[in-house]
């Protein structure tokens, strides 16, 4: 598969809240997932897909998605981007919010074999 072929087939099935889907279908065995800052019980870089499956269980376990908005993909020559905006309410806070991010996929072979977010938090 082609760059483009990956990058739209991950933004479809994430548009239809299938993450747990597109892992199985686009990321390598050996994908590493980088997060500018460390979740509850976890580092900020997990590597291989049965941590990045753990680390989705994990935010799909604690968060409650009201709505999700995607732009893109936007595609260069091994890389694509994808802006995501998630209307969340965090089960530990309880508290509504809209989290905005980008999120930055390397892909070779026709597998993502990096993902690296970007979002403004404070102390990131």
């Amino acid at each position: 598969m082609s760059v483009a072929e990956v990058a739209q087939g991950l933004v479809d099935l994430c548009r239809q809240g299938q993450f747990g889907a597109a892992i199985d279908k686009y990321y390598s065995d050996d994908i590493v997932s980088v997060e500018p800052v460390a979740m509850p019980g976890m580092e900020a870089e997990q590597k291989g897909i049965d941590a990045i499956r753990a680390k989705n269980q994990w935010w799909s376990e604690n968060n409650e998605v009201h709505g999700l908005e995607l732009g893109g993909p936007y595609v260069g020559d091994s890389q694509f981007a994808v802006h995501f905006k998630i209307e969340t309410t965090p089960k530990m806070t309880g508290q509504r919010t809209t989290m905005i991010e980008m999120g930055l996929y390397t892909v070779a072979d026709g597998k993502i074999t990096r993902e690296e977010f970007f979002y403004n938090t404070p102390g990131a």
